[in-house]
């Protein structure tokens, strides 16, 4: 009984939760309530999320989060015995009977959650949104994971999404000129923050396909590095890597011209580095302990852009 507390949360991958959240309440403390900072003395209808209703949302897209790890393993049992033995959950130490339970108790909190911030703040996309994300979680999990490519899209689209629909929630129907420039300022940082998430987890989930060849192989998965072949996966990883480095350099690039060394510098240490780095790792990676080290300095990179967004609430 004492293992349960513990297996549950390496069950929901706690600190991927933790991730979430961090990654909502930087944008939301450092663009979102920033963007709004010329707000005073304009008359615009609207303003930026109450913190309350942050947080409602916030705990929804966790707990959607949480649910979609749970019934990933709750599906994969049969693969994880093959690529992460050690790390079994489901059925070693928690029920498949309660696995499927805890899914639906989260699921059913996370989106009426995510309705309940849609009916404050009239905004119906935000709980169809959240909605849509559960329904994706089940097919990726039951179908779309077995699949060349779909599946990392899909993974990639809702971790894009994390940060996409704290702008979403900032739709209203209006005229107002100044509301309306608010909102396209606000338009750039978040296509710039979800689109380096999709890539970032697009390349991540290929590498990680690369890692779990021999169980996915096993069970009729087929991912890109089964259907194509190792080498193509890698290709299509550093081509993305190639494309991320140089949307970070022309972000770069622009802040120079605006005098913002401090966030030239930190992409440059922090971003331009690791990402160089991993793809001269990645093009000589050959052992299963290799794609492991490369998908945790991945993720490391992921924390990195996340965490930009103080220095770039400088700036806004």
């Amino acid at each position: 009984m004492l293992q349960l507390p513990g297996a549950f949360l390496r069950l929901i991958r706690w600190p991927n939760l933790v991730f979430i959240f961090l990654t909502q309440a930087l944008f939301y403390y450092f663009i979102l309530l920033p963007g709004y900072g010329s707000r005073y003395g304009l008359n615009i209808p609207y303003g930026p999320l109450r913190p309350v209703v942050f947080y409602l949302l916030s705990s929804s897209s966790v707990l959607i989060a949480a649910a979609g790890y749970i019934i990933n393993d709750y599906f994969d049992l049969n693969i994880d015995r093959v690529n992460k033995p050690d790390k079994l959950v489901v059925e070693k130490i928690i029920r498949r009977r309660w696995t499927i339970i805890w899914h639906w108790i989260l699921s059913s909190l996370g989106v009426l959650l995510g309705f309940y911030v849609s009916w404050k703040l009239r905004n119906p996309i935000v709980g169809l949104g959240n909605m849509a994300c559960v329904i994706l979680l089940w097919f990726y999990s039951t179908t779309f994971k077995r699949k060349l490519l779909i599946g990392n899209i899909i993974i990639s689209l809702l971790t894009a999404w994390v940060i996409l629909v704290l702008y979403v929630c900032e739709f209203h129907v209006t005229n107002n000129a100044d509301y309306l420039n608010i909102l396209s300022r606000l338009f750039k940082y978040a296509i710039v923050y979800s689109g380096f998430a999709f890539i970032i987890s697009l390349v991540r989930e290929v590498i990680k396909d690369i890692e779990d060849m021999e169980g996915d192989a096993r069970y009729g998965c087929r991912t890109m590095p089964i259907v194509w072949g190792v080498n193509v996966a890698k290709v299509f990883a550093a081509t993305w890597l190639v494309v991320l480095t140089g949307a970070v350099i022309v972000i770069q690039f622009y802040a120079l011209q605006s005098w913002q060394w401090l966030g030239a510098t930190y992409c440059f240490l922090l971003l331009d580095l690791p990402l160089i780095w991993t793809l001269r790792k990645l093009y000589k990676a050959q052992t299963k302990a290799e794609y492991h080290l490369l998908s945790n300095v991945i993720k490391g990179i992921m924390l990195s852009g996340i965490l930009s967004m103080i220095i770039i609430q400088i700036h806004l």
